[in-house]
């Protein structure tokens, strides 16, 4: 064989070796970038996860705020009645 074949070989293999090398960093790639964007997504159902559970809460604390409102409503409504009462006995 002559020597200019022979490099031809060498570079040709070289190039083909770059090529795969080249196509594995980039399937690495996207499977790191794959992974990365299920880590987001898993973190995004979370967070909206907790923000439900934060709004339940704030319903509930919101929900109990009301009961006590309407008691202390109905308290000084039955006060007002007493006072009423006393006043139309006299």
């Amino acid at each position: 064989m002559s020597t200019i074949a022979v490099i031809a070989i060498v570079v040709a293999v070289l190039i083909v070796l770059a090529i795969l090398v080249s196509m594995m960093r980039r399937a690495q790639q996207r499977r790191e970038l794959g992974r990365v964007q299920e880590d987001a997504r898993h973190d995004d159902a979370r967070h909206h996860r907790e923000r439900a559970d934060e709004s339940r809460t704030e319903a509930a604390i919101a929900e109990e705020r009301a009961k006590r409102a309407k008691v202390e409503a109905e308290l000084d409504d039955e006060r007002a009645r007493s006072r009423e009462d006393e006043l139309s006995e006299r």
